[in-house]
């Protein structure tokens, strides 16, 4: 990021609290785009929130929501603001979707990973991790799509004990996020975003923050144009 951005992140940080300001940076450190979640075809909106709330929680920055025949809306009672703090990419432009999430999480060299109760399928546990992840869930009565489970290098399960075939995808994705973050926080990987995509975001999150942040940025234009 250009030194007039990080202008505007000190102009604009001084309309939040100091507090505020400083649990930003805190957390911002924290962010990772190691591993990122794509769900497919959604059409329960507190389930796909859920998810939402989960990658905020364990700091993965990037969710990636494919719309074919349902339109995802966020619900705010569940996601509880968790959307402000995440970059959210939705893919709504074909009647089938799943193509151009796919394409794009490949271009920016993700191994695809389906979750899906396959049994030779790696666990959380031994899933490898040496090189970025992008978790595909599916919906809550097909699972993911024949063509993104053939798409998918590999498929990934959560160890079952019980009578119930699969879990609810909110419960799988915190599952396999939790155990996921622990073994990068133990690892020698470089996991977390760099100093740009920290400056990148710092100013999204401030941006949200602000109420009218735009008619803010056009008076820092002016003081310093």
């Amino acid at each position: 990021m250009d030194m007039e951005h990080k202008g505007l992140i000190d102009y604009l940080k001084e309309h939040i609290t100091a507090e505020r300001w400083t649990l930003m940076n805190e957390r911002v450190q924290l962010r990772s785009r190691y591993v990122t979640v794509a769900i497919e075809n959604i059409y329960q909106p507190h389930n796909a929130s859920a998810v939402l709330r989960t990658c905020d929680c364990f700091g993965f920055q990037d969710v990636h929501i494919i719309e074919n025949e349902f339109r995802y809306r966020i619900n705010p009672q569940v996601e509880m603001g968790s959307s402000n703090w995440l970059d959210l990419h939705r893919y709504n432009a074909l009647s089938y979707n799943s193509p151009a999430c796919l394409d794009h999480l490949e271009a920016q060299d993700y191994r695809l990973v389906a979750t899906s109760p396959h049994s030779e399928a790696f666990t959380p546990e031994d899933i490898p991790i040496d090189r970025p992840l992008a978790l595909i869930l599916g919906n809550e009565k097909q699972g993911l799509t024949r063509e993104t489970l053939e798409r998918c290098s590999h498929h990934l399960r959560i160890p079952m004990y019980g009578f119930s075939e699969s879990f609810n995808i909110s419960v799988s994705a915190a599952i396999i996020l939790s155990r996921l973050r622990q073994r990068l926080q133990e690892s020698q990987l470089d996991f977390l975003i760099n100093d740009a995509q920290k400056d990148e975001i710092l100013l999204s999150w401030l941006r949200k923050q602000l109420k009218r942040s735009d008619l803010i940025e056009a008076r820092y234009q002016e003081l310093s144009g």
